[in-house]
């Protein structure tokens, strides 16, 4: 029989996610797989748990949670000799990945779709020992967020964020990168700097309209000036997809950049394709090769 691995994040959902974990396991059972659940407890669980399913030589993994459960599951099954096919079930606080993958938000009517698809491959990027396939933010305002706890997000959703973004966007501090990409050199001081791989960003489904899935280009967009009435203007423009106009923020579309920020390095390598992902959604049902 073949062998299914289901994680699950049992805070995601506003801590509703042992209410579908039944739902996943028996979809999974009428599929024909044997199924191990795994709950995770820490950061970097669900990563563990997919590279053994990798190691097992498991046939299909399923990730349900936010997009943090997401990318530690795609991390862990990222670069293996074997790599099972994957699916999520988005259950986060914003679920930009499943956004911009055009998977429903209904964890019921997910679930249910997981019975159905294609393949179809997806970029993701890796920064020195760690993969993203959706945004990567840095500055402080991308910083702020890291201040969200659970807590926060299970009371006040994506509002938290919102808040803690508010508190670094009213300070004056600015910080220096260094950025190199395919058609030269960016530097210079910025507040923010992101690079997406896909159209969706914090719930932003306009963001980057021109973004792909499986373009193999980072998306990079450097915020130079974000004092409060700038990121008022940029906030309207994130919203009608015409981020680009704005004129305190350069774009940059490349397929590798390698990003010097004060103190830190990070290297991100050229977008790659990570085998077999299972898409679900009330549009369409596919399954996209990681």
């Amino acid at each position: 029989m073949k062998k299914a691995m289901f994680i699950l994040n049992p805070s995601a959902g506003k801590e509703k996610a042992a209410q579908y974990r039944a739902q996943v396991e028996q979809t999974l059972v009428d599929m024909s797989y044997s199924v191990d659940t795994r709950t995770t407890e820490k950061q970097h669980d669900a990563t563990n748990f997919a590279r053994e399913a990798c190691e097992l030589k498991y046939d299909f993994v399923v990730a349900m949670g936010g997009d943090g459960t997401i990318n530690e599951a795609v991390s862990g099954l990222a670069e293996q000799p074997h790599q099972p096919l994957f699916s999520l079930i988005p259950l986060g606080t914003v679920n930009d990945f499943a956004r911009a993958l055009g998977i429903s938000l209904d964890p019921p009517e997910a679930i249910e779709a997981l019975k159905t698809g294609y393949e179809k491959r997806v970029d993701i990027a890796k920064v020195g020992d760690h993969y993203f396939m959706n945004i990567l933010a840095l500055g402080q305002i991308a910083e702020s967020t890291y201040e969200v706890s659970p807590e926060q997000k299970t009371r006040l959703g994506a509002l938290a964020y919102f808040i803690e973004g508010v508190k670094a966007i009213t300070s004056d501090a600015e910080q220096y990168f260094k950025i190199t990409h395919d058609h030269g050199e960016w530097e210079g001081e910025a507040k923010l700097v992101l690079v997406a791989l896909t159209n969706s960003v914090g719930g932003f489904e306009k963001l980057a309209p021109e973004a792909l899935t499986d373009d193999g280009l980072l998306h990079v967009y450097i915020v130079k000036n974000a004092a409060l009435p700038a990121f008022i203007r940029i906030a309207g423009a994130m919203l009608r997809g015409k981020l680009e106009k704005d004129p305190a923020v350069e774009v940059v579309h490349t397929t590798a950049s390698p990003l010097t920020q004060v103190s830190r390095f990070h290297v991100i390598s050229t977008a790659m394709k990570v085998p077999r992902l299972l898409l679900q959604s009330k549009f369409f049902r596919s399954i996209f090769g990681l």
